[in-house]
């Protein structure tokens, strides 16, 4: 199985270069989308080895993905690997994300943040407020309570569900709805435990507490717009 790494990246030119160095081992091809960026994302990423693409605006980070897919599909992809450009993403996790779908065991792997292994560097009110988002995917998103990680932003597809799975939100809120197209599209999913590294530089550029507000409102119109 070929498997593609999809990285997409937004003024990440001081980093995108290390987290490309550190995914490559575990991947087949790479593809970086860069999400508008006003530095030098794009050159770096190319300078890195890795297939780039460019949004003219930034579309947001779940633009970037399903760009940034759809080319791993057109490249030849069999498995395609979500992992965010900042560093947070452990890649040496990749191999225990798409082993299950190597045994044809699932379709879809999402790595869970709460399985056992400790996030580190988690504020306490990061934790609470993803105990709340796994509340309301459960409640109001119809997502089973059996999902621990309601935000999970380092995934496994195989090209199947990678085709399925029509997301349309462009921004933070594509991590609840793919968990939601996935849990209720009858294709195999599990969770892997991994492990994130959160940073003060990560943490600032990261989702912001009050950010919680802004993805509940675009799921809601998601759900009423299908």
């Amino acid at each position: 199985m070929r498997v593609f790494a999809v990285i997409p990246a937004l003024n990440e030119a001081s980093r995108i270069g290390e987290t490309i160095q550190k995914v490559r081992p575990f991947v087949d091809g790479l593809v970086v989308v860069d999400d508008g960026s006003e530095d030098a994302t794009s050159a770096a990423a190319k300078e890195a080895g890795a297939v780039v693409l460019r949004h003219a605006l930034n579309r947001g980070q779940g633009a970037g993905l399903r760009t940034g897919t759809e080319a791993a599909l057109r490249l030849g992809a069999d498995v395609i690997v979500h992992i965010d450009a900042d560093g947070q993403h452990d890649p040496s996790f990749i191999p225990t994300l798409v082993q299950p779908i190597r045994g044809g065991q699932a379709d879809v792997v999402f790595g869970s943040r709460f399985l056992g292994l400790k996030p580190q560097g988690m504020p306490l009110s990061r934790r609470v407020l993803l105990l709340a988002a796994r509340n309301f995917n459960t409640l109001a998103m119809g997502i089973p309570r059996t999902v621990t990680d309601p935000q999970s932003g380092l995934r496994a597809l195989n090209s199947e569900a990678a085709r399925r799975l029509d997301f349309r939100q462009d921004r933070m809120a594509h991590c609840s709805e793919i968990l939601r197209l996935a849990t209720r599209s009858g294709l195999r999913w599990r969770e892997v435990p991994v492990v994130v590294r959160y940073s003060s530089d990560t943490l600032a550029k990261g989702n912001q507490n009050l950010d919680a507000f802004k993805i509940t409102w675009q799921l809601l119109l998601g759900m009423f717009d299908r």
